[in-house]
């Protein structure tokens, strides 16, 4: 082990450092996703978790910030007992996060909000599909119904992508001004 942190890569060139940032920003979003649970009446819940996933691409890069932002939301729901969004969560919150990264690699420093907006915009389409695939499957009819009857969760995930781009955005604003951010996170 201390030779591989010595050599601070493993053989696929992958970082060590960025390895752990990864790992510890999926512990991040797993923590916001958990700490504050506000039931939405559709039977999911908002949370602070795109604020991880959003800062998380920003500053790890679309690889490992999908990485870090679907993995983190996805044990959250898991330890929460919502098991059946798992796989949901675990590529849509990645989705979220890859498209995030890339544009903001495209936009730069200044295209923060319409990063977060397209990230999260995918995020309420992504759940308004897998409700209605969850709804279609259970017996609910046909799909173009369970499509308007899932429609009923929209609000509440807009209201998550509200908050989310908003305090992603003031995040990351407010660590631009810390010399160890600058320095290790180039980027942002």
């Amino acid at each position: 082990m201390e030779n591989i942190l010595k050599r601070e890569t493993f053989a696929g060139g992958v970082s060590v450092k960025m390895l752990v940032t990864a790992g510890l920003f999926a512990a991040l979003g797993c923590a916001a996703t958990m700490v504050l649970q506000i039931p939405s009446p559709t039977g999911g819940y908002m949370n602070l978790g795109d604020t991880a996933v959003l800062l998380g691409a920003w500053l790890l890069g679309p690889v490992y910030g999908a990485a870090a932002g679907g993995i983190g939301p996805a044990m959250a729901d898991l330890l929460s007992g919502y098991a059946v969004y798992v796989p949901a969560t675990l590529i849509i919150k990645a989705a979220m996060a890859f498209i995030a990264a890339l544009l903001y690699r495209a936009l730069g420093k200044r295209g923060l909000i319409l990063c977060a907006a397209a990230a999260e915009t995918l995020m309420v389409l992504g759940y308004w599909l897998f409700d209605a695939l969850l709804a279609a499957f259970s017996g609910g009819g046909a799909f173009s119904l369970c499509l308007m009857g899932s429609a009923a969760g929209i609000p509440s995930n807009l209201v998550q992508a509200v908050f989310g781009v908003s305090a992603s955005t003031l995040l990351a604003l407010a660590l631009r001004r810390s010399a160890y951010v600058r320095r290790r996170f180039p980027s942002l």
